[in-house]
């Protein structure tokens, strides 16, 4: 482990944002989930998503921003931002009703597009944990915030495998001309998107038995048309990806994403031996349209329709009697904007 400054104990403002408790044996028919949330703008999307009435509600990364992103051993600002979200009404209502699962992506884990290499990554781990690991999590005890948890009676069992993208991630390349691109794919063998450990753990996690995998990744898997963070520029650890859901032989997987600050739905037919899909959804409060007057046509190889630039989140609705989960992309009023079904192996 890398050696870092570690946050005091006083962590305030920000303070442990619980939330309602899921039970193991509960069947899960609705499943919310969004990214990128400014807690310094509207917040009225969480109480769209409680009128979903949802079983779970995951946040996937960049949940807040802080302000300043410059090295402070303290993380002030990152701090503040929590405490500014601590004080919204309409999340604290959707958290008291609500189970939510979190994840982190780079502004929440302290700079933006930051991995393994970042500095203070021990003092932002300690800090979110504060704010959303309950006590006694095993998370508190060793390096990184990756988890899974199996949900649901045995015949209806969901698995939930949140991915840690930063912690361990190696730098990525950066493109010489950043007008036309800003990373570059990069081949190198030695380099990883989730360290050793994570991935030992995750090819234990796929190996357990369950009716429905569900893997988020705060960045995107499949998408293969933009120049971003994303999978594809750590190729090799792409195709191990992939490699390891054909050798363990995991059915039923579904990949959630975000950061893009635009929705999707992505398949791929030629992973596994059936269709492999990836829904991301971004951004709760802070979508393209916010900050781009024009935005051009993006790639998308692997894409199915168009990419949703407005504010949207996810939905993931489960049919336990047909077998069939249906994925959808909602915009900032509940209203749906694009979805594709499922059928269960």
């Amino acid at each position: 482990m890398v050696t870092t400054q570690v946050l005091a104990t006083d962590y305030s403002p920000a303070i442990p944002l619980t939330s309602a408790k899921v039970q193991n044996d509960h069947t899960l028919t609705r499943i919310a989930f969004g990214s990128c949330f400014d807690q310094d703008e509207d917040d009225r999307i969480f109480n769209v998503i409680s009128n979903q009435h949802p079983d779970l509600f995951l946040m996937i990364g960049d949940n807040v921003y802080p302000e300043n992103e410059a090295y402070d051993h303290s993380l002030q600002s990152l701090r503040d931002a929590y405490g500014t979200l601590a004080k919204s009404d309409e999340f604290n209502s959707l958290r008291e009703r609500t189970p939510i699962m979190v994840t982190w992506d780079d502004h929440d884990y302290g700079l933006n597009d930051a991995g393994g290499d970042w500095p203070l990554r021990s003092a932002s781990e300690d800090l979110f944990e504060y704010v959303w690991v309950p006590e006694g999590d095993p998370r508190h005890t060793r390096d990184g915030i990756y988890f899974s948890r199996i949900i649901g009676p045995e015949d209806r069992r969901v698995q939930l495998i949140f991915l840690d993208t930063r912690s361990f991630r190696s730098p990525l390349r950066s493109s010489p001309n950043p007008l036309i691109a800003k990373y570059l794919p990069d081949e190198s063998p030695d380099k990883t998107m989730l360290g050793d450990i994570q991935w030992i753990w995750l090819e234990a996690m796929l190996s357990q038995p369950v009716e429905l995998r569900i893997i988020i990744s705060s960045i995107q898997v499949i998408a293969d048309g933009h120049a971003w963070e994303a999978w594809k520029m750590l190729p090799k650890e792409r195709l191990k990806l992939y490699n390891l859901i054909k050798a363990t032989g995991a059915k039923n997987i579904v990949l959630l994403s975000g950061d893009r600050h635009s929705a999707g739905l992505y398949q791929r037919n030629d992973i596994t031996s059936y269709p492999l899909w990836e829904l991301t959804s971004s951004s709760l409060n802070k979508p393209r349209t916010a900050f781009m007057p024009k935005i051009a046509p993006e790639p998308g190889p692997f894409r199915v329709g168009n990419n949703y630039h407005r504010v949207n989140f996810g939905m993931i609705d489960i049919n336990w009697e047909d077998r069939q989960v249906i994925l959808s992309i909602m915009d900032g009023t509940g209203n749906l904007v694009q979805d594709t079904t499922i059928i269960l192996e």
